[in-house]
């Protein structure tokens, strides 16, 4: 998933969950990784000086898992949470600095009084409790979750990534004979197209029909012009209405 100067999401496609996948689609990168505490990661991030980022929503899904074993603690930490993406909330149409000064002045406060809770916490609960392992899901990637705190671009949650990637996971009955890995880098692609035109709100049936029209004809230098984006901003300044 992109940021606002980046606005395209790009599906990738590999035979396994290992580490060589990411560590080749991440090759460049220098900036930050927002994911689940996956540790096929690890490795990429160290490697390529990566900034890992922490997803809140799985520590809360992992807390609300184990609200049986624990309800008081899982309902203090749900409120705290829930405070945090208050401040998102708040902050959402801001620019970056300002959000992350909304932060600083907000959400830092709450965040160090959450720890200072799930370590008093831990030592009340048993190593193998269901509440202690949530909790130390979170205490063992404490610097990954709370570096929403210096910068402001970073989210909260990966819950987009994870929107998109459902739809593959909806679709995997339908994707299982995609015959061989370059079927499986195909179906990446396209994937790719069709999460980004509604991510930009883009007539997917209109933009293909165009696209696979024309592309015989479009030359590697213009292919940028076909991008969703640039695709959607073109239409609208066609004087005569959409392009056919």
């Amino acid at each position: 998933m992109g940021d606002d100067d980046h606005a395209y999401n790009v599906f990738d496609f590999t035979l396994n969950r290992g580490r060589d996948g990411p560590k080749h689609f991440l090759k460049d990168y220098r900036q930050v990784l927002l994911a689940d505490a996956y540790g096929g990661y690890n490795g990429v991030v160290a490697g390529n000086e990566i900034t890992r980022a922490g997803c809140w929503a799985h520590f809360r899904r992992k807390v609300v898992e184990a609200e049986k074993a624990a309800p008081e603690i899982a309902r203090a930490v749900v409120e705290v949470v829930r405070a945090l993406y208050s401040v998102e909330r708040q902050a959402a149409a801001l620019p970056v600095a300002e959000r992350l000064k909304l932060r600083q002045e907000k959400s830092v406060p709450v965040v160090t009084g959450l720890r200072e809770k799930l370590l008093g916490w831990k030592e009340q609960l048993l190593p193998k409790h269901p509440m202690a392992e949530a909790l130390n899901y979170a205490l063992s990637q404490w610097e990954e979750l709370t570096v929403f705190c210096s910068d402001g671009a970073v989210p909260l949650d990966n819950n987009i990534s994870e929107r998109e990637m459902k739809r593959v996971v909806l679709n995997r009955k339908n994707s299982l004979f995609v015959g061989n890995a370059r079927g499986g880098r195909t179906a990446a692609i396209l994937a790719s197209l069709t999460s980004t035109c509604r991510r930009h709100d883009v007539d997917l049936q209109l933009y293909l029909t165009q696209l696979l029209t024309n592309l015989p004809s479009v030359r590697i230098s213009d292919l940028a012009d076909w991008l969703p984006d640039e695709w959607k901003r073109r239409q609208a300044a066609s004087p005569d209405g959409p392009m056919k």
